[in-house]
């Protein structure tokens, strides 16, 4: 997921015990964050952070923890599931972490100096009853409200958490909700998790320091309890995951993005991210990444994927006009594929978080791969179309 990677200066924070988190965020957000040059390398960078160089060398279960020397990074789930009596959901689940440059937390020593922000969203597509919900959470690290783990995968903030069993028998354990809904899930990978990007980098702008360390888990057996409205049900179904970090500030022309994850029916599995410009053309630097059933890869260009917009929706909450169908397609790969929501709104308006106002929903796919008839599921997210974006990561 190119994700949300935009954290805006005006926090609105609402309750007494974030008094010292929104003084320290005053601090931390009203100006640009300072650059300064690698002495080896002479490129711009944020104070105190590494770059996303080329030649990265992933380390697993190493690299599913927090990295604290790059500024920003997500940890994402969505995914579609079933419950015993056939009613479908989708659902997205992630953690994001901010990292505050070392100079402006100084000497302080305190465990209320805020190093770490960490946020949260949930989502629940109640695909059957046509209903879509969801929650936002912030905190900082420290007195165990909110971390991450360095080493393996475990993220948290309050009682909503990812955590990961070691190897060799994987498990991810997802927990999230509120009163109103909430899931518990344990996801099974069913491929390794793939690297996206050339050289290890996934580019997001033509500057150097654009760029992230940026992998998934494209296919994850899934299965847990769902509870609504205090009914509780069972469920099965598939998901994807994201990891993504680094600490470069997106490119001044971009309006927003369109990401795309889709997982057909026969294991073949398809990222894409278009970055697209204030006047509507698609950033050169936009690829993705197309798996194949035996787990090669293959990246994606700009050039190679073409994508055309069959409909839109319109928000009443929010005003924003989004795509609402998409035929994707890959000449190089006989690849043709068309996404449809399965619900119209799907949209969230995080105001007590990142606030950004996007759009992250299941879509159904059909379409054919070299020939043959192909069907699947799979997830989109829009951002930039209810406001534009802010450029700051």
């Amino acid at each position: 997921m190119f994700a949300l990677v935009v954290l805006h200066a005006s926090w609105k924070l609402h309750s007494n015990r974030f008094v010292l988190m929104a003084l320290g965020l005053l601090a931390c957000f009203t100006a640009l964050p300072a650059a300064t040059s690698d002495a080896t390398s002479d490129r711009p960078r944020p104070a105190g952070f590494r770059s996303a160089e080329p030649g990265y060398q992933y380390r697993f279960p190493r690299d599913h923890g927090t990295h604290d020397d790059f500024r920003t990074e997500w940890w994402y789930y969505t995914g579609h599931l079933t419950a015993n009596n056939g009613r479908r959901f989708g659902y997205q689940v992630t953690f994001f972490r901010r990292g505050i440059e070392p100079e402006r937390v100084g000497v302080n020593s305190s465990q209320w100096a805020i190093r770490q922000l960490y946020l949260a969203h949930v989502a629940l597509s109640d695909l059957d009853q046509k209903r879509f919900r969801y929650a936002e959470k912030v905190s900082r690290a420290g007195l165990g409200k909110a971390g991450a783990d360095a080493g393996r995968l475990h993220v948290w903030i309050d009682r909503w958490s990812a955590e990961a069993s070691g190897p060799p028998h994987e498990h991810h354990r997802v927990l999230a909700g509120t009163n109103e809904f909430s899931l518990d899930l344990t996801l099974t990978p069913e491929k390794p998790p793939i690297v996206h990007g050339e050289r290890g980098v996934s580019r997001k702008g033509n500057a150097p320091i654009q760029g992230s360390h940026y992998y998934s888990f494209p296919r994850l057996a899934t299965s847990g309890t769902l509870t609504v409205n205090g009914e509780r049900v069972a469920v099965n179904g598939l998901s994807w995951m994201d990891h993504e970090f680094g600490s470069g500030d997106l490119g001044d022309d971009l309006a927003g993005w369109d990401w795309f994850s889709v997982q057909l029916e026969n294991k073949t599995e398809l990222m894409l991210y278009r970055l697209r410009r204030a006047d509507g053309t698609v950033a050169p630097v936009s690829s993705g990444t197309a798996i194949f059933p035996d787990g090669r890869t293959q990246h994606l260009s700009a050039a190679d994927v073409q994508v055309d917009i069959l409909d839109y929706w319109s928000s009443q909450a929010s005003g924003g006009r989004y795509p609402s169908r998409w035929r994707l397609t890959v000449p190089a790969l006989d690849l043709s594929l068309d996404l449809r929501p399965l619900l119209s709104d799907q949209e969230l308006t995080t105001s007590h978080s990142t606030q950004v106002i996007y759009w992250e929903g299941a879509v159904e796919i059909s379409g054919h791969l070299r020939g043959a008839p192909v069907t699947g599921q799979g997830y989109v997210e829009l951002t930039g179309y209810a406001k534009p974006i802010r450029k700051r990561l």
